[in-house]
């Protein structure tokens, strides 16, 4: 099964002020989800956020805000969107492909898309855009969503996949814009 873009939505958990500079290479998550949104909205794919907690862990990571619309902002108590009914009524919640970034891979990531598998969509995370406080968390994390049929990509295959297909003016201007 590929990701077919009028299909997919883009989903970015908690990837917050008070969080991020305690994940494992975390700049190199936030680069890489930023990198997937921006690719997202040039090829029309709905992007959704979602916050754990902002009161505590504070609120997405203002580069983040900045390229999403506030509707697409969901707010959770619950580790998982899916069981905090969070994504209902966002733009891309009805999709039936979920490309998935953020944090943490072994909490929130973990418990979303085992629930959106469970729903019966088609869950796609993007390894190089998820992340845990430690490497081994987001080890484990990785290996047991592909236990359970989660498929594990990296951004390029999101990328090509939506494309479908070389030669057109479209993948000639993402080409210089994403992936030179």
């Amino acid at each position: 099964m590929l990701m077919n873009r009028d299909q997919s939505a883009l989903l970015v958990i908690d990837i917050q002020e008070r969080l991020l500079p305690h994940i494992h290479e975390g700049q190199a998550v936030l680069d890489n989800a930023v990198w997937l949104v921006k690719l997202a909205q040039r090829l029309g794919v709905p992007v959704m956020l979602s916050e754990q907690y902002p009161k505590g862990i504070g609120h997405t990571v203002a580069v983040l805000r900045e390229l999403t619309l506030s509707a697409a902002v969901a707010e959770k108590l619950h580790f998982s969107c899916v069981e905090a009914k969070c994504l209902d009524g966002l733009p891309g919640g009805e999709r039936t492909q979920v490309v998935v970034a953020g944090t943490e891979s072994h909490v929130c990531v973990l418990q979303t898309v085992l629930d959106l598998r469970a729903q019966g969509k088609e869950v796609f995370v993007v390894a190089d855009a998820v992340g845990s406080r430690r490497p081994a968390d987001k080890a484990l994390a990785l290996e047991r969503m592909r236990s359970h049929g989660i498929d594990i990509v990296s951004r390029e295959m999101v990328a090509f996949e939506w494309l479908g297909q070389a030669g057109t003016d479209e993948f000639r201007e993402i080409s210089r814009e994403f992936l030179r």
